[in-house]
This record gives structure tokens, C-alpha cells and sequence, in this order.
């Protein structure tokens, strides 16, 4: 299933936040295209956990960089699809400030969770999935009845439908798990792919988030 719209509800303030995300990983990601180098560039600004130092902050800064690189067209089109079509409504519950920190704080602990399955590996991690999946278990908190309008792919047929947020994103987090499973039960720690314990771990921070953080007060905008 892939998101299209959120069929319910319309945020009643601008999501800046949201857009400001949106247009600087699209930034970044032209940077990335453009630099003369991009393997220097991928190896500058990605988290490699065997450069991870906790005793020296400057290799700890990739934590928040490598949220903004994407391994590619699909890497950063589903990233931000997936943003626009959640993100806005989290931003409108918890206020801009708030959103940003749910968004970072996720991306972070994705990224230390995937650290924490294969310290040594020098393997590039990079992309925002991490941070989008926050934005996702926010969402399945607080819209868990939403509808969702999405494409759905049964080869060889694409079908547009309406499902609600909550089987939806349900859906994606059992493929996290599974996937979670399968990496770790084959050892996939030191070899590519996707990074499914940074999605899990971002989910994980954007759920507990919207569980006990006190949502931003409802106002009338005249």
C-alpha cells in the first residue's frame, strides 16, 4: 500500500515545519546529486557506525546528517510522500516545535538502533526513514481511524482505495517486524539493505511521544 491522502482531516495551521523538512532533504538530496564527488560526499555526511566515537562529539554529528542523504530517486519519493501525508497532521496536534523534536529525536534513536546491531560495520546508513517512521506512530496514536486513500499493488494491477490509518500503518510496522526478524536471524547486520531496526526504532519514539507528551491546546484562528 502506498499513501496518497489523508481522506479526513485537514490541518487547521500551515505545516512549516513539515515543509521546511520536505524541502531540505529534497535540497540535500540535489547537493548529493550534483557534488563532483558523491562518494566522498555519502561517506562525509552518512552515519558508518565503526567512525562512531561517543567519547568525541564530531562523530556523532552524522546521527543528524545521514537523516538527510537517500540512496536514491525511490529512497527519498516514498520518504517524502510518506512525510507529507502524515507529517502535517502530528505537526498541527504538537505545534512546530514540538513536531521537529518528535521528528529528530525518531531519526536519532533509528539511527542508534541500527548502530547498536552491527557497531563495527562501515557500511554507509543514510536516509530519513528513521525520522518519517516518528512522524508514523504519532499518526497511528492519534488518527488511528483516519481514512488513508492509497494505491494498492497486486501485480499486475494497481488499484486506488480507502483504508483506515490504523490497518494501514498496522500493516507496515508487521513488515518491519518481520523484516527485523529475517535480518536478524540471518546475521544481515554487516551487509546493505534496508535499515528495518532504524524504521522500528523511529516508530517506537513517535508512538511512546504521542502517548505522554500533552498535546498543543486547540485554537480558533481569526
Amino acid at each position: 500500500m502506498f499513501p496518497v491522502s489523508d481522506a479526513d482531516h485537514k490541518v487547521q495551521h500551515f505545516p512549516f515545519i513539515n515543509v521546511f523538512l520536505i524541502v531540505a532533504n529534497v535540497l540535500v538530496f540535489i547537493a548529493q546529486l550534483t557534488t563532483p564527488d558523491q562518494e566522498a560526499f555519502i561517506y562525509q555526511y552518512a552515519l558508518i557506525s565503526a567512525q562512531i566515537n561517543f567519547s568525541d562529539w564530531n562523530t556523532l554529528f552524522p546521527f543528524i546528517t545521514s537523516m538527510f542523504l537517500h540512496g536514491g530517486f525511490l529512497h527519498i519519493i516514498g520518504n517524502m510522500v510518506f512525510l507529507w501525508v502524515f507529517g502535517d497532521n502530528v505537526e498541527d496536534v504538537f505545534g512546530h516545535i514540538g513536531y521537529l523534536l518528535i521528528y529528530l529525536v525518531s531519526g536519532i534513536a533509528g539511527s542508534l538502533a541500527q548502530y547498536l546491531l552491527s557497531p563495527g560495520s562501515t557500511i554507509p546508513m543514510l536516509g530519513a526513514s528513521g525520522a518519517v517512521a516518528g512522524a508514523l506512530g504519532a499518526y497511528f496514536v492519534l488518527f488511528p481511524h483516519h481514512r488513508i486513500r492509497a494505491f494498492i499493488f497486486i501485480p499486475p494491477f494497481i488499484t486506488m482505495t480507502t483504508v483506515s490509518a490504523g490497518l494501514m500503518l498496522g500493516y507496515w510496522i508487521f513488515l518491519q517486524v518481520i523484516s527485523s526478524l529475517g535480518v536478524l536471524s540471518i546475521g544481515a547486520g554487516e551487509q546493505g539493505g534496508v535499515a528495518y531496526l532504524a524504521h522500528l526504532g523511529g516508530f517506537a519514539v513517535g508512538y511512546v511521544f504521542a502517548l505522554l507528551v500533552p498535546k498543543k491546546p486547540a485554537q480558533n484562528v481569526i
